[in-house]
């Protein structure tokens, strides 16, 4: 069974198409066949971050591994029903594609669209990327601005919580794992950081999340897309950018610490150096 692995949040800027990225070359690296859906059919980051690696490639004349991907077509029919029913084939015969991936990666709009909706439907593992902020957080919950405690879930959480519903209805074997990642994490011990963390661990016991961190605020991650690498792909004599920095070598830790994180079926923590 393809294990399918959907990156969402209804936020944009929080870091889907890099984490997906870097879940795909590490799960590659892994030597693991995984299938690529870009489902943020405007503006298609993950999908452009693929072209510039297969440009890259071609230019540098470079072998780099690459997912099999699938294209979704949204549908242009004006009947509300008709047009869901057609994208949701599309959505199937994508992933009905993957049968002999080990996994498939969705890539999420930040919006919530009814593919958007479908794909968590069918997820074994959802990862939240979550920026280090309260403004994120409110995606996730309500706070009481009085007294800062947590009031109830927000847009993304009930969605998340539809979709778990809607899967145990269904009879499915297994439930759906969601993992919020906390993104973009600065160094620096501050006050809201602290904050952020008491309120995450409150609510995930709450809401039914696990934590997992994620990401530094590293430029590196900023510069690796317009060649369509991932730090995994970095380190080589060839390199455009040598891990020659404590940071760089910390990246690449924190990305073994998030796929680790995840407890996916047939383990892929062995990234290649």
């Amino acid at each position: 069974m393809t294990h399918v692995i959907v990156l969402g949040n209804e936020k944009g800027g929080s870091g889907k198409s890099t984490t997906a990225m870097h879940v795909i070359v590490a799960l590659l690296k892994s030597g693991r066949r995984v299938g690529a859906i870009d489902l943020d059919l405007r503006q298609g980051s993950l999908s452009r971050y693929l072209e510039n690696r297969q440009r890259f490639c071609e230019i540098k004349n470079k072998d780099l591994l690459f997912p099999k991907v699938a294209k979704v077509e949204p549908s242009n029919i004006d009947s509300r029903v008709a047009a869901q029913k057609q994208e949701t084939e599309n959505l199937q015969a994508a992933l009905a594609s993957f049968e002999e991936c080990d996994y498939a990666v969705i890539d999420c709009p930040g919006a919530n669209t009814h593919l958007s909706r479908l794909a968590h439907l069918h997820a074994d593992t959802i990862i939240t990327p979550l920026n280090d902020s309260f403004v994120d957080f409110d995606l996730l919950a309500r706070l009481d601005p009085e007294t800062g405690k947590v009031t109830g879930p927000s847009l993304y959480s009930e969605m998340v919580w539809m979709a778990r519903k809607q899967r145990a209805m269904s009879g499915a074997a297994s439930a759906i794992d969601w993992v919020v990642m906390r993104n973009r994490l600065s160094a620096t011990h501050a006050r809201n950081k602290k904050h952020m963390g008491e309120k995450l661990d409150e609510l995930a016991s709450r809401i039914g999340f696990r934590l997992a961190r994620g990401f530094g605020d590293r430029v590196i991650y900023r510069e690796l897309f317009p060649v369509g690498l991932t730090l995994l792909d970095l380190g080589g004599v060839n390199s455009p950018v040598r891990l020659t920095t404590m940071s760089h070598v910390t990246a690449r830790l924190e990305i073994r610490s998030l796929v680790a994180a995840l407890n996916l079926p047939q383990s892929a923590v062995q990234a290649a150096a």
